[in-house]
């Protein structure tokens, strides 16, 4: 398959998770506010600093402020029950999350889950430990991160936030504790 096709089916698999996961966002009544990925909607001094990525979601959360969210369609790399996550890209968020002081997270899904399970994560938590091997990949190049599925909080589709937080706190209390 060509490199614009991959793009090409990339793009509108990233399509679909997002919209999936907006139907997840209103089921659940989970204030959200949809960010334009327009080149012209990111201001060039964040261009400079972090280059042009940003995250696709900013999560509302009464009380506590906001989350950024960054959806993926990603697969498991099954052999190995890893899903790879791009170590370039992590590494902008980490930046973004470290030098204003906000929360970027990740969230996967694919088909073969129906878009009903949605694998959480925070960017800190994938680079946490420092000792993060960099895979390169022979399929589309470019550094990864294979992040094992026991890393990630699973929510489901019937699951509202309720468990992303408690699954999340819960296991921070429990890391502070050892």
């Amino acid at each position: 398959m060509e490199k614009s096709n991959i793009k090409n089916e990339d793009r509108e698999k990233g399509n679909i998770v997002e919209l999936r996961f907006k139907e997840w966002l209103d089921k659940h009544d989970i204030p959200y506010w949809y960010i334009q990925q327009d080149i012209e909607t990111f201001s060039s001094s964040l261009k400079k600093i972090f280059g042009a990525k940003r995250p696709d979601f900013m999560i509302l959360l009464p009380n506590i402020g906001f989350i950024f969210v960054d959806l993926k369609y990603k697969k498991l790399i099954t052999k190995y029950k890893k899903f790879p996550l791009d170590s370039k890209e992590t590494t902008k968020y980490s930046s973004l999350q470290r030098y204003f002081n906000l929360q970027v997270w990740y969230v996967l899904s694919n088909e073969e889950y129906d878009y009903k399970t949605w694998f959480w994560i925070p960017v800190s938590k994938v680079l946490e430990g420092g000792k993060l091997e960099k895979y390169k990949s022979s399929k589309f190049g470019g550094d990864f991160f294979a992040i094992p599925i026991t890393k990630f909080i699973q929510v489901a589709d019937d699951n509202s936030l309720d468990r992303l937080f408690s699954k999340f706190f819960i296991e921070e209390s429990k890391s502070e504790v050892k």
